[in-house]
């Protein structure tokens, strides 16, 4: 029977966390796109702006987790970043705001940086 070492079960770990990442900011962009295409404040974007705020609030307390192993400086940039994209979400829901393109840039630019 073939055992895996410690290091090859967290690397598999790591992987599969990090694709889990990218799908829902995939997850994310498409609903902000399909919300951004609409022509008013609907279920669209309803649906956009809560996903995409409990995406980011999750990624807050993961950040702010002391096990988490990234970078501190990094995760202090990350969670800059959430914060903002949280606030442009509640201008959106407010409608003070119908910047969905920029927390798709954000968002995409997050995703493709994830290896």
């Amino acid at each position: 029977m073939y055992q895996f070492s410690y290091v090859e079960i967290m690397e598999d770990g790591v992987a599969t966390s990090r694709d889990r990442e990218r799908q829902v900011l995939d997850r994310s962009v498409a609903l902000l796109e399909t919300a951004k295409r609409c022509e008013t404040y609907g279920k669209e974007a309803i649906e956009a702006v809560y996903f995409t705020r409990r995406l980011w609030i999750r990624f807050i307390e993961d950040l702010g987790d002391p096990e988490n192993q990234l970078d501190g400086e990094l995760r202090a940039n990350l969670i800059s970043i959430a914060i903002w994209i949280l606030g442009e979400t509640e201008r959106i829901r407010k409608r003070e705001s119908d910047n969905f393109q920029g927390i798709i840039d954000i968002t995409t630019i997050i995703r493709d940086g994830i290896k």
